[in-house]
């Protein structure tokens, strides 16, 4: 038999470390403080209390507005995708796209605050052309464009590889075989990306359900997803056992996700 490396142990111990110290032990802490109220008494009531219709109200319009943010991001991102696949210097045109993402969030969030302000250029624009200035700001608009603005570059990527992979040769085998640009798309160029798609959609649709500081600069607290509620129960109320319990179930829902869009591989519907 084929004896097992004695390094394979020293070499796994830095992953473990930095998995139980900076994964598992946070992940154990929020779950300890969400057993307990403000006076630091052990109780349920965080987690009776998340299922009255307030959080679930909260939960449904994270869920949709995460769902929205997607959606427009997917929507945007395969064509796009796609015909960088097909351009000259798709490299550099992929880093173009990328570049605006290595900007800190805050700086372009309030990039996009004197853009859509009363007095800003888009305002300016409208005034112009006799449409009147609008309250682009603080509305569900404003929050769901921002956000898919930001998230874009991360959807776009996975489905780039994905779609970079496919073999030429399958496209130019369905063509011979008479199948329109449709059916190419649906049975061939489809099949063969689901995977980047999955990705796009975990690592867009997780982080869409937490956005807090978006909801505050852009939407104006129009907007509440539970990450808005976690910061107010934290930073405001300091009900740290309530936050906790929210980022419990907050924890619950991205494990969820992850699993739905993790699946077989795909491949060529026959």
């Amino acid at each position: 038999m084929r004896s097992k490396n004695p390094l394979r142990f020293i070499y796994a111990t830095p992953y473990a470390a930095w998995l139980l110290l900076f994964v598992l032990a946070p992940i154990a802490v929020i779950v300890y403080y969400s057993f307990f109220d403000l006076s630091g008494h052990l109780t349920l009531a965080n987690y009776r209390n998340f299922f009255t219709s307030i959080y679930f109200k909260l939960t449904i319009s994270s869920f949709w507005y995460a769902f929205l943010i997607t959606f427009f991001a997917l929507l945007i991102s395969y064509p796009t995708a796609y015909f960088l696949t097909k351009t000259r210097h798709k490299q550099l045109w992929l880093l173009l796209i990328i570049i605006p993402s290595w900007i800190n969030l805050l700086l372009k969030t309030y990039a996009f605050i004197g853009l859509m302000g009363i007095y800003g250029p888009i305002n300016a624009f409208l005034e112009a052309v006799g449409i009147g200035s609008q309250q682009i700001l603080f509305t569900d608009f404003s929050f769901v464009f921002v956000s898919v603005y930001i998230f874009i570059p991360f959807m776009i990527l996975p489905i780039f590889n994905a779609l970079d992979k496919i073999n030429p040769t399958l496209l130019d085998a369905s063509k011979d075989l008479g199948a329109n640009a449709w059916v190419t798309f649906k049975r061939v160029i489809w099949p063969l990306t689901t995977d980047g798609v999955k990705s796009g959609i975990q690592v867009v649709f997780i982080p869409a359900l937490s956005l807090f500081m978006i909801t505050r600069l852009i939407a104006g607290n129009k907007v509440i997803t539970l990450g808005t509620a976690i910061e107010q129960q934290f930073l405001v109320t300091q009900n740290w056992g309530m936050g906790s319990t929210i980022a419990v179930f907050l924890i619950i829902f991205m494990f969820l996700i992850m699993v739905l869009t993790s699946g077989k591989k795909g491949g060529i519907i026959k």
